[in-house]
């Protein structure tokens, strides 16, 4: 990449103490986007206190399309992702979770679906991954399930899967949307409050080989309902003018 190449997209990864992902993830982000899309990665930390610092400084030698930004204190994921998109130089933004279970390969159909949208559909289209078949235990893919029933219903956003990391849409609808803690668990329904329209790609999920989660099945139950109940609210507060 030289410096006088426009970038087009920007890959966003939000990491916490996330030191053994870091180089294999890269390496297949730029395997999957090499010669298809003038690109950047964009990693987060979030307040690591693992050695992912040092991971991230070695990946750069490598990998000169990566910038990192660091949060002094962590400050969640959904703000993690937020300061990389405020960072990012792409007029498109994709979102990857940074423990190695989305595939980076499926970015490039994800893409092919942005650019052959009408027109008039692109700057408010965000496009998310499905993943039709988890590759996480028993109770995480039932609660997963019974949570994504309960969030299509009650806020009528159309997708069969709200948590999946990988994402795509415009800059600067992102920035349109509100910010809180977990919103990126709502990025559809925000978006369609926002007048946009959402379609869904079907990805690959992969089991996590490296590092552990960050999440349980009960913080993931129990903030969800709350933050579930102010996202109702907004979707009934919202106006989307028409304007002359």
């Amino acid at each position: 990449m030289t410096s006088a190449a426009v970038i087009e997209l920007s890959v966003v990864v939000p990491v916490k103490n996330e030191a053994e992902n870091i180089l294999p993830l890269l390496d297949e982000i730029h395997g999957a986007l090499q010669g298809k899309v003038e690109f950047e990665v964009v990693y987060v930390d979030d307040g690591s206190d693992d050695a992912t610092p040092q991971a991230l400084t070695q990946a750069a030698d490598i990998h000169p399309r990566l910038r990192i930004v660091r949060h002094r204190q962590s400050c969640g994921q959904s703000q993690a992702v937020a300061t990389g998109v405020r960072h990012a130089a792409g007029h498109l933004i994709a979102t990857l979770d940074g423990d190695g279970q989305n595939d980076p390969a499926d970015l490039p159909a994800m893409l092919e679906r942005w650019r052959f949208a009408p027109d008039a559909v692109r700057p408010r289209l965000m496009v998310t991954g499905w993943r039709a078949a988890r590759r996480d235990n028993s109770i995480r893919r039932l609660s997963s399930k019974v949570a994504n029933g309960v969030r299509s219903r009650l806020l009528r956003d159309g997708i069969p899967d709200s948590g999946s990391g990988i994402k795509l849409l415009p800059r600067d609808l992102f920035l349109d949307l509100p910010r809180f803690d977990h919103m990126h668990r709502f990025m559809a329904a925000l978006v369609i409050r926002a007048g946009g329209t959402v379609e869904t790609v079907k990805v690959n999920h992969r089991p996590r080989e490296r590092g552990t989660s960050k999440y349980g099945v009960w913080n993931r139950l129990w903030v969800g309902i709350v933050d579930l109940l102010g996202v109702m609210w907004l979707m009934r507060r919202s106006r989307n003018p028409v304007v002359e």
